[in-house]
């Protein structure tokens, strides 16, 4: 079916959203708009969907949510009658049409039978994955598009353990969404007919308080935190999203009195009015906050994105300024700290594992040898975080000690099992609070790490390729760069060769090694003097991206490098598919 067809079978459906329908006279006149919207529906992979608001089968509204809980439910159907009872958590957070669409999820539940456990308003994305461990839900849903502009929305699927669904789960699920032809002829039951029947149950202060329970054992030194915490001035911003009602009161009752809001980002607002992007990986996000931190004096600033998973930092320079540290760096700190005071608590066990990416720094490797610690790395996605840590539980081989991953996301305590920012407030908050009982901050902590083990430094590049012609360019790029593998990057020799699609490692003497994880479009080079760069079209998102990790003597030789590197992947991505990559040229 062509996409003006689909178009006319959206305008001509009677019963259409009457706010979609207006929207869909505005799309006739921008044709480019039109076709995008129509032409293809809306991906739906492994990790749920996410996209523009708007009418369309390629955009965020009620019908493509109910096509998805529709494969949802179909595919809760195929399981047992057991499982199919154990029912859904939904969580949202307070974006645009967040609340309605947690709704229609529950509402084309119902419709199957299937009991839905919604929040009565908006929740972190940790608490999710929390409450589906919880309430012993077959499955989760959480709606929320992460740090994305404020014109998008999305809608994650979790599986029983709390971590995003298996790899085997997922795909099957994804054939029951694709199996759903038509979105609008999705039939639903009322929300108070659901009610009625017991399959729209509301939770909210239950759940909160569990959590929080577990929360409180984030804490590893109460003696420190409840007599120097109090001490402790520290700005938190929700921008404007769900972690302010948690983050606060975790915060509270950890020990930690001293704690400012930023007062014009603790309220929701899916416009988030008060910041060009709520991602707190953008430096422009801490604005709001290093504006209170200067009035306050505060020691550290603290930010997480609409849905709490991710947490940013920024800490006071020695000229009094902020400076807000990568997620790298802040994995670093909470190790380093994490390690160090279990070791002295002697609570540090022989079998300790630290989780991390394949694009995160080697810095908390080196940190998690000196104390005996095992690093194992994992694909790009916290659902491989969490496909380790069931491992663990389940075989008893490795005692999970922290988890994270470059793009700003942590996890401390593996109750939850996806990245969890109101857990790792409470840590940093204790980590600060360990260092100016000696009369530093974060950044004088960091700058003992670097001493130690070296000036480690990592920049991603992340360039957007939007559209179909967008994809086909990523796809010929990844093409392009295995077909003529590079042998160098800014003058500095390749010395092997990751390949996580083809599951192979090529070293620079043609020898080859199997790599053990799943299959991935992910490319990592690792060069003869420590550094490495990895490329990775993104899951969620229509860009590529590249990661560099270096390591050197100094911040300022650290920086060339850093330099020298993203000049010759700049070279790369401006290639046209008839032109060659130039192997020694990199």
């Amino acid at each position: 079916m062509s996409y003006q067809s689909t178009y006319e079978q959206w305008k001509n459906e009677e019963a259409l959203d009457r706010e979609l329908k207006t929207e869909l006279e505005s799309l006739l006149k921008n044709e480019t708009e039109l076709e995008d919207a129509f032409s293809h529906p809306l991906e739906f992979g492994t990790a749920g969907m996410r996209g523009i608001l708007g009418p369309g089968i390629n955009r965020m509204n009620i019908y493509t949510v109910r096509q998805a809980t529709e494969g949802l439910a179909r595919f809760m159907e195929s399981q047992t009658e057991e499982n199919k009872s154990r029912g859904v958590a939904i969580a949202y957070d307070s974006r645009h049409k967040s609340p309605e669409f947690a709704l229609e999820a529950a509402r084309t539940l119902a419709r199957h039978g299937i009991p839905a456990y919604v929040f009565e308003s908006l929740r972190p994305t940790p608490e999710l994955s929390f409450a589906v461990r919880h309430l012993n839900t077959f499955t989760g849903i959480m709606i929320t598009a992460s740090h994305n502009p404020a014109n998008y929305n999305g809608y994650k699927i979790y599986g029983e353990s709390g971590g995003q669904m298996p790899p085997k789960d997922a795909d099957a699920l994804t054939e029951y969404v694709r199996s759903v032809e038509n979105p609008l002829q999705i039939e639903v039951l009322s929300e108070e007919e659901a009610k009625e029947k017991g399959l729209l149950k509301i939770i909210g202060k239950e759940v909160d308080d569990a959590y929080l329970q577990e929360v409180d054992t984030v804490t590893i030194d109460r003696e420190l935190v409840s007599g120097e915490g109090k001490d402790l001035k520290l700005v938190f911003t929700p921008l404007h999203g769900a972690g302010k009602m948690l983050g606060e009161k975790a915060l509270e009752q950890a020990g930690f009195k001293g704690f400012s809001l930023v007062p014009e980002q603790s309220v929701a607002d899916p416009d988030f009015t008060t910041v060009k992007s709520p991602n707190p990986e953008e430096h422009s996000a801490f604005e709001y906050a290093i504006s209170l931190g200067e009035k306050e004096g505060a020691d550290l600033l603290v930010a997480t994105d609409p849905d709490a998973d991710r947490l940013g930092v920024a800490v006071k320079l020695p000229d009094e300024t902020y400076k807000v540290l990568s997620g790298n760096q802040i994995g670093a700190l909470m190790l380093d700290y994490i390690l160090k005071a279990r070791k002295e608590a002697g609570t540090l066990p022989d079998n300790a594992v630290a989780l991390k990416s394949i694009v995160s720094s080697e810095l908390s490797t080196a940190i998690a040898e000196k104390y005996q610690t095992k690093m194992v790395n994992v694909l790009t996605g916290f659902k491989f975080i969490a496909e380790k840590i069931q491992q663990y539980q389940e075989d008893g081989t490795q005692t999970f000690m922290f988890g994270f991953e470059e793009s700003y996301g942590y996890l401390v305590k593996p109750f939850v099992r996806d990245k969890d920012a109101i857990q790792a407030l409470v840590l940093i908050a204790e980590v600060a609070t360990y260092y100016k009982q000696k009369d530093e901050n974060l950044y004088d902590a960091l700058q003992k790490i670097f001493a130690e083990y070296g000036c480690y430094q990592e920049k991603t590049i992340s360039i957007t390729m939007s559209g179909l012609e967008g994809s086909a360019k990523i796809a010929s790029l990844m093409r392009q760069l295995r077909e003529e593998s590079p042998e160098s990057f800014g003058g500095i020799k390749v010395v092997s060769t990751e390949d996580y699609k083809t599951q192979k490692k090529v070293h620079a003497d043609g020898s080859v090694t199997s790599l053990n994880t799943p299959a991935s479009d992910v490319l990592k080079y690792f060069l003869e003097d420590e550094s490495w760069i990895a490329a990775r079209p993104s899951g969620t998102e229509p860009k590529i991206k590249f990661y560099i990790g270096v390591k050197a003597g100094s911040e300022e030789a650290a920086e060339e490098k850093i330099k020298a590197f993203s000049a010759a992947i700049s070279e790369v991505t401006n290639v046209t598919p008839a032109k060659s990559l130039l192997k020694n040229k990199l």
